[in-house]
């Protein structure tokens, strides 16, 4: 293990990135400050020093990691039209959770902790997790048009965000029943943004035309 100083920037970011991966792949409960200081080259003190304890450094990771994906979404250009922002949205959320390599766990451990809450993150709830879903409802809401209750709106986000994580969550029953099919993030991505466009537009249609019956 590498003997590096604890006030180091370059360890806590090193923990912080071996933290993710370790909740990524094994949950809260099951991750070790153990395994985390092995992967990150630093002692436990490190992990005292930065973040105090198991519960604070879990929390510095899943604010780090919906911090990251904030940056990708702030790249979805604000001029493009609301179905061409709803595409951006749903590619880089399947990208993020269906995404291979190190940078991966950022997803993951999203699509984890929506799946099977630790119960520990209810203030970063309100700071990370609402703004992002108050985005995607209020994209909604634009296509579907505004005569559509709110309660309908609130469904389809839930739809949308539903199938983005089936494809996560349903990862091994997928490659078990259908083994030579090739998982594609972009042709998942667009999938499920023609099949949500089309029942948004017809929702729109349906509203319109009984408003004006």
């Amino acid at each position: 293990m590498q003997n590096t100083g604890k006030r180091s920037p370059a360890t806590r970011q090193r923990l912080l990135e071996a933290a993710g991966e370790v909740f990524a792949e094994r949950g809260y409960r099951d991750g070790t400050i153990q395994e985390i200081c092995r992967r990150a080259g630093a002692n436990i003190a490190a992990v005292n020093y930065h973040f105090r304890d198991k519960q604070s450094l879990y929390a510095e990771v899943f604010r780090y990691a919906h911090q990251r994906a904030a940056q990708q979404e702030s790249g979805i250009a604000a001029g493009l039209v609301a179905e061409d922002r709803l595409r951006a949205y749903i590619r880089a959320f399947v990208g993020r959770i269906l995404g291979e390599g190190r940078p991966a766990w950022h997803g993951i451990l999203i699509a984890r902790e929506i799946a099977q809450p630790s119960g520990m993150l209810d203030r970063l709830y309100e700071e990370e997790v609402r703004p992002r879903h108050e985005y995607l409802e209020n994209l909604v809401r634009e296509i579907a048009g505004p005569a559509v209750p709110r309660g309908r709106i609130r469904m389809c986000v839930f739809s949308i965000v539903g199938q983005c994580m089936f494809y996560r969550n349903a990862r091994p029953v997928l490659a078990a029943l259908y083994p030579k099919e090739r998982m594609d993030p972009g042709r998942i991505a667009e999938h499920i943004t023609e099949f949500s466009l089309d029942a948004l537009r017809e929702m729109r249609r349906a509203e319109e035309s009984s408003n004006h019956g």
